[in-house]
């Protein structure tokens, strides 16, 4: 079936002369010889343009091609307009399949005779249709709202399934024979990848996904998440609220309603890290197709973000060190983020930092004081992504989809306002985390967390240990001894770490006080009681 596929992709790719797009001297001489002799297949669609032909070419694969192309079409600085233009009609504007199909499938999923037992309106045209399901504009005869149901494209699983696989057994190939395979990590990626766009066909999740957006950003100013009617909710069919509201990529039309263009694109930055940082839950699928402006207050705008198929999470490590580096990029502290990068193990431990630090300073330093228009972004990927290969540098696949994220907030903001200033919007909101993240503030937060443990525990002390003596009154006169000897340093030195500890908090605290403008009384308090704490620790460990 892989080679079946395998070769469809193939007839595909030549039907529509994408290989005519690939420069002659590009191409080896028996690459030219098997084109007209194996691969003998003619382009069929000679009076269209390269971004027609493009388009029709990732329509024709399905899935996983068109959201490869939906990405792409976000990057119109690496892109000829033309062609990016094209690839845009792939986020909302994909051939929809049969009405009736639609209506059978919500029928079935939702237990219903006929659909007016819950619409009193049902649009049969579709509203729009994108690559892995189509929506239909509705009104629900309950409460007479307006809605939308989405509905999954019948037999789509199968088609996923069977292109990832075909994509698991190319990155294994490359994985094993490209000399940069193994640091590049395609298997893992193309894992990581699978496990995303398989969740994204269970609209129950969506749902979920959904409603938990829509909390984190209860009146929000920056970004609204429609209702989800969670109770009309199937596995392949998902009812929430119809917005109304101007794609974010109709800049004419923002601008004929004197949107604030600066405010929009700053608070997409805003909105992108607080998802991230604050809410450690993104919205991962942030392609123009999804995201709307409300028409409400043109001076203040706010986001509208639909389909919840794909988000992503991140550890608290991950976090940290993310917010790390970027405040140190913005720092332009270059040595920090060659450190960072050897101590979180995305570079060699033996890497020489000095020269990892220059090769850092030399990519990066032109993009500062810049506003986006004038940053070839494509030019300092590629050097990044010379410079990751000279010291090896290993591609982190939890992070792919925010990479790509990223990729979609820094091409919606290029098209809104390129005289953004992307490093300043979004560096006030990095350290005010990061004093959140090492401040007291964030230390009573930990405490308060860890209390209900601690409480649980307690109680159980006294049993513990009158276990523990239980067990040595049972041993050998001499064991009994050297066991409540051995019981008996166990327990200073449990002292002695408590002391340390509290020691270590409080010296601590005695750093970070300063920064809140206290009175100085209370750093050096803070620092003498942690002096004493240590002097206690010491004497216990004697």
């Amino acid at each position: 079936m892989r080679i079946v596929r395998l070769y469809k992709i193939n007839k595909v790719l030549l039907e529509h002369g994408l290989d005519d797009l690939i420069p002659a001297k590009w191409l080896p001489w028996y690459a030219r010889l098997m084109r007209h002799s194996i691969f003998w297949i003619r382009n069929k669609h000679k009076d269209k343009t390269a971004g027609e032909r493009i388009t029709l070419a990732l329509q024709s694969l399905g899935p996983v091609f068109i959201k490869f192309g939906q990405m792409l079409s976000t990057r119109r600085d690496l892109l000829h307009p033309a062609i990016a233009n094209e690839l845009a009609r792939l986020q909302d504007k994909v051939p929809p399949f049969s009405s009736e199909a639609a209506q059978q499938i919500i029928k079935t999923s939702l237990g219903l005779t006929h659909l007016s037992e819950l619409f009193s309106e049902f649009d049969e045209a579709p509203l729009a249709s994108a690559s892995i399901a189509q929506v239909h504009a509705a009104k629900l005869k309950a409460n007479n709202e307006d809605v939308v149901v989405k509905v999954l494209r019948p037999d789509i699983r199968e088609t996923i399934v069977a292109d990832m696989e075909l994509l698991f057994s190319l990155a294994s190939v490359l994985q094993k024979w490209l000399p940069d395979g193994k640091r590049l990590r395609p298997v893992e990626v193309v894992v990581e990848y699978r496990k995303t766009i398989v969740d994204e066909l269970d609209l129950l999740r969506e749902s979920a996904s959904g409603i938990q957006l829509g909390r984190n950003f209860e009146g929000s100013d920056s970004l609204y998440i429609p209702k989800i009617y969670s109770d009309y909710c199937h596995s392949n069919v998902m009812v929430m609220e119809r917005i109304y509201g101007l794609p974010i990529s109709n800049i004419d039309a923002l601008l004929a309603q004197n949107t604030n263009m600066k405010k929009l694109a700053e608070r997409g930055v805003e909105v992108f890290f607080t998802q991230v940082f604050r809410d450690s839950f993104f919205h991962a699928d942030m392609h123009p197709g999804n995201i709307f402006v409300s028409t409400e207050h043109p001076e203040n705008p706010k986001y509208i973000a639909i389909d919840f198929g794909i988000v992503g999470t991140l550890n608290r490590e991950d976090k940290r060190y993310l917010a790390e580096n970027f405040i140190a990029f913005f720092n332009r502290d270059y040595r920090k983020v060659a450190q960072l990068h050897a101590d979180s193990g995305w570079v060699p431990n033996d890497t020489n930092i000095d020269e990892f630090e220059m090769a850092i300073r030399t990519v990066c330093e032109p993009i500062f004081q810049k506003p986006l228009a004038e940053i070839s972004f494509g030019n300092v990927l590629l050097q990044l992504f010379n410079t990751a290969r000279r010291f090896n540098m290993v591609v982190q696949p939890q992070l792919v989809l925010l990479q790509k994220t990223l990729l979609y907030v820094e091409g919606l903001g290029r098209q809104l306002y390129p005289q953004l200033d992307l490093w300043k919007t979004a560096k006030p909101f990095l350290e005010n985390w990061m004093r959140e993240q090492i401040g007291v503030k964030a230390m009573l937060g930990k405490v308060k967390a860890n209390l209900p443990f601690w409480s649980e525990k307690l109680p159980e002390m006294p049993d513990l240990l009158y276990d523990s003596l239980q067990q040595v009154k049972r041993l050998p006169l001499q064991q009994q001894r050297a066991q409540l000897a051995l019981l008996e340093q166990q327990k200073k030195s449990a002292q002695s770490i408590q002391w340390g500890v509290t020691g270590a908090t409080f010296i601590l605290l005695s750093a970070i006080l300063p920064l809140y403008d206290l009175n100085w009384c209370f750093p050096a308090l803070s620092a003498s009681v942690g002096s004493l704490c240590w002097v206690l620790a010491w004497r216990k460990n004697r």
